[in-house]
């Protein structure tokens, strides 16, 4: 391997590491924030790389929400594409939320943040990059169980805050699982059993 494609692989690893790190310190501690300190200790690397590949820290901030969100309008939109049942497509949709919010619980005031605090401009290119693709893709979800006499013609605006509020709310509950229910995380059977909860509640909601 040539001394280019070394430093290339090099580069791409140590900023690989910085997204990850940053990841990992908001999951950690339920928050959608960071010190350039913790995040130095946590990745092993020198704060100073931050704006090397990000500019500063907002810009690794985009960088994250770019790396988590653009892998959910993919699959989302790999999935209307697919032929196959509209019931099976939303839940494994709905289930796939579950999992990607148990990942990435911080995701969706990540997206909210970014677009408050950014200039009109950025806000606007960020809700066109993400926002207006999932509406667009439940409202073709949506239509497809409507035409095919499986779901009822329900609001496919309010049906995305349902699924999302789902999963963004119960994942964002750690002080109401510590003091109500004497759990300090979320373990993997409780996500396993919120997921199929989840998708039972709505597809019973849905389905005619």
């Amino acid at each position: 391997m040539s001394k280019q494609a070394n430093d290339s692989a090099d580069n791409a690893g140590a900023r690989d590491q910085l997204l990850e790190s940053a990841c990992q310190i908001m999951r950690d501690g339920d928050a959608v924030d960071l010190s350039l300190s913790e995040l130095s200790l946590r990745s092993g690397l020198n704060s100073a790389l931050v704006k090397y590949y990000f500019g500063n820290k907002n810009g690794l901030m985009l960088a994250l929400l770019e790396r988590d969100m653009g892998n959910i309008v993919k699959q989302l939109d790999a999935l209307v594409a697919k032929e196959m049942e509209p019931e099976d497509k939303l839940r494994l949709h709905i289930g796939a939320v579950i999992d990607t919010y148990y990942t990435f619980p911080y995701l969706n005031r990540l997206l909210m943040r970014m677009i408050r605090d950014s200039a009109p401009s950025e806000a606007k290119r960020i809700a066109e990059l993400y926002l207006k693709p999932l509406s667009k893709d439940y409202a073709a979800l949506i239509a497809e169980g409507v035409k095919a006499g499986k779901f009822r013609d329900v609001d496919p605006q309010l049906f995305y805050f349902t699924v999302t509020g789902a999963a963004d709310r119960f994942f964002n509950a750690r002080q109401v699982l510590k003091h109500c229910y004497d759990q300090h995380e979320v373990s993997e059977e409780l996500r396993d059993n919120y997921r199929e909860h989840t998708i039972d509640i709505i597809m019973r909601g849905l389905l005619k």
